[in-house]
């Protein structure tokens, strides 16, 4: 038992080492490989929580082989035991969320409306300046227009009222 015990754990520790060293290249060469067998149901499958169950339950049952008085069955058991609890706790903690990230910094310009700013450049009554849109950590700097075609200065606070033509038509009256 003890072999195979060293042989999940060793072989967990090879995968994660493959991954991490060659994973992005691997990910980008085979992307969307699979894309046809529909897996979505079984989210739970994922190689992380995968390989992360098997390397705990050779960790687990190596200690528990080593360090306790109990049978083989019963380190089996508890090895199994406590490789699922922890491939639960990585899919709920880690996997999960990171699925519905979004690693994009991307945003349309019709996001843009509503949304509050700065005056950078002032903006003549009948002309164009810029201001300064903040988006979480991102900041964007957008042609800018008054949309009540008055003059607005720099470091005025402004709302975005309406995008037309890439440009931003913004109210200083907030």
């Amino acid at each position: 038992m003890l072999d195979i015990y060293w042989g999940c754990l060793i072989g967990g520790l090879i995968f994660g080492l493959i991954s991490l060293l060659i994973g992005d290249f691997l990910g980008d060469a085979f992307d969307g490989l699979f894309d046809a067998i529909s897996l979505d149901s079984l989210d739970f499958l994922h190689p992380m929580t995968i390989v992360s169950a098997i390397t705990l339950f050779g960790g687990i049952g190596l200690m528990l082989t080593k360090y306790s008085t109990t049978t083989v069955v019963t380190t089996g058991l508890i090895a199994s035991g406590g490789a699922i609890l922890f491939a639960i706790l990585i899919f709920f903690v880690y996997v999960k969320p990171m699925k519905n990230t979004e690693s994009s910094i991307g945003y349309s310009m019709v996001e843009l409306v509503g949304r509050p700013g700065e005056v950078t450049i002032p903006i003549p009554a009948n002309g164009c300046g810029e201001v300064v849109v903040r988006f979480g950590s991102q900041v964007t700097y957008q042609i800018a227009e008054a949309y009540d075609n008055v003059e607005i200065e720099a470091g005025t606070p402004v709302v975005v009222v309406e995008v037309r033509e890439g440009t931003a038509y913004v109210t200083a009256d907030v």
